[in-house]
């Protein structure tokens, strides 16, 4: 085994001929080596997405790279801890392009000082229920940092808190899992969101949703829809099944911390259909309003006088 490293940012070479020559892992994204003093680190954003992994350049200046662990919330152990580590270890981290055949070198990387990682969500391997990932944020050593470059970098972008056209249609979800496609379900919401604003426009009134990044947080919230005249913030679902009513339950409590200082004067569910009795009665004693799509357009918990028929 050769201790020494010979290549320069740029070259190529085949991952088998790379771990001859270097130790490390033969398969799997962090590869540290009992022979040499390296972390072999492997980003392939094209195999990697189904992952829930996208890595790439942000506008920090940092190569973002998502630890190992496809189930389930990841943990800062094995590869993920030889990251973190590895100053103290007295390794080099070594971040290639690619993950199978030919990989191309890009540069020795260290561990940002002051925030070497942050935990975010992302989805399970083919698309599954979300989790808890690790994303390390790590600068290069030799290169100049190259342009933002991942799938998220453009819709990262922007200031902490503003507010955003509702036809955009950006969503969460968007953010954990960027290029899958939304469900029939999340569609449905959709429509039903444009539909009310149409029909809250219609009556004069202004509305927006808001796009929120929390501090500490890596990826924004969306509100569904604010009612600036009413003072009204608005959580939509495409069905009318008790989880998702659950689900707007607490996507509301955790919105309005940063809507009217906290304190706007309502709270609604929309839904494309009046619920069970028990279910209205689980957000009235939420002091949630109810507005739901009826045959005249639109109706509410208070007969109409809300956001009118």
């Amino acid at each position: 085994m050769q201790a020494h490293w010979n290549l320069e940012p740029g070259e190529s070479i085949e991952r088998r001929a790379l771990h001859l020559s270097y130790g490390g892992r033969t398969q799997g994204g962090i590869g540290p080596s009992r022979q040499t003093p390296n972390v072999l680190i492997f980003s392939d954003p094209e195999a990697g997405e189904p992952h829930g992994y996208y890595d790439g350049w942000q506008a920090d200046g940092c190569f973002h790279y998502t630890g190992e662990g496809q189930r389930g919330d990841q943990q800062m152990k094995s590869g993920n801890a030889a990251i973190l580590n590895h100053v103290a270890e007295g390794r080099a981290l070594r971040v290639f392009q690619g993950a199978r055949g030919t990989v191309t070198y890009v540069d020795e990387f260290e561990a940002d000082a002051d925030e070497p990682f942050y935990r975010t969500d992302a989805h399970e391997t083919g698309g599954g229920p979300r989790r808890e990932v690790i994303v390390f944020r790590l600068r290069p050593k030799h290169i100049e940092p190259l342009e933002p470059s991942s799938t998220l970098a453009e819709i990262l972008a922007g200031p902490s808190k503003s507010n955003v056209p509702i036809e955009q249609q950006q969503t969460e979800k968007a953010y954990v899992a960027p290029t899958s496609e939304p469900y029939e379900a999340e569609r449905r919401e959709q429509t039903l969101v444009l539909e009310f604003e149409a029909h809250l426009r219609s009556l004069g009134h202004k509305v927006f949703r808001h796009r929120i990044l929390p501090s500490g947080e890596a990826r924004p919230l969306f509100t569904d829809l604010y009612d600036e005249s009413l003072d009204m913030l608005v959580e939509a679902k495409g069905t009318v099944e008790r989880n998702a009513i659950r689900m707007a339950v607490g996507q509301l409590a955790d919105y309005k911390r940063f809507v009217s200082d906290g304190k706007p004067r309502h709270l609604a569910v929309l839904l494309p259909s009046e619920p069970r009795r028990d279910l209205c009665d689980l957000l009235a004693s939420q002091g949630i309003d109810l507005i739901f799509k009826s045959q005249a357009g639109f109706n509410d918990s208070t007969g109409g006088a809300l956001v009118g028929k």
